[in-house]
């Protein structure tokens, strides 16, 4: 009887110290969802080059969003891009370019041409005319938390930058 009740009392007990199998796997499954726009193998000035030639035919902004697959709120931004409203303003407004910048160590010549000294994060967002002028300045930095961000604030940033 005293074997029988450690049993269920040990059964009982690990039942409640275990991890839940479901909430790993479920964080994982989302993470997997996440997109990851950013590839280290372009060419990230050609790519900019490319972008501010169309932006120039279209009459649009560049977008240039410097970031790391690594980075959660690089991710999250990206995940915001697509969803309905915000896809819909980026391919209206802008001509979009994901650099990636590993951990602040690559391509920062692309942040140097715009006047962008130092990444103080990531994702950092430039948002340029067909000319080459940055027009955000003073808020390149300011989406380090964007996976905190609404959709709604999002939206409105980049809509009120679209001109």
């Amino acid at each position: 009887m005293r074997v029988l009740r450690f049993a269920f009392a040990a059964a009982v007990g690990l039942s409640f110290s275990a991890p839940p199998v479901v909430a790993a796997s479920e964080k994982a499954a989302y993470e997997d969802r996440e997109p990851r726009p950013f590839d280290e193998a372009r060419d990230a000035m050609a790519d900019v080059d490319a972008a501010l030639a169309r932006a120039e035919t279209r009459g649009v902004r560049a977008l240039l969003v410097l970031g790391g697959n690594w980075c959660h709120d690089s991710r999250g931004l990206a995940a915001k891009f697509q969803t309905p409203d915000l896809a819909a303003l980026i391919a209206e407004k802008y001509e979009l370019v994901w650099v990636d910048v590993g951990r602040r160590d690559r391509n920062l010549d692309v942040a140097k041409r715009f006047g962008v000294g130092d990444l103080l994060g990531t994702p950092t967002v430039l948002i340029v005319s067909p000319a080459g002028d940055l027009l955000n300045a003073e808020s390149v930095h300011d989406w380090r938390d964007a996976a905190s961000r609404s959709e709604a604030e999002t939206l409105a940033y980049f809509s009120g930058q679209a001109g």
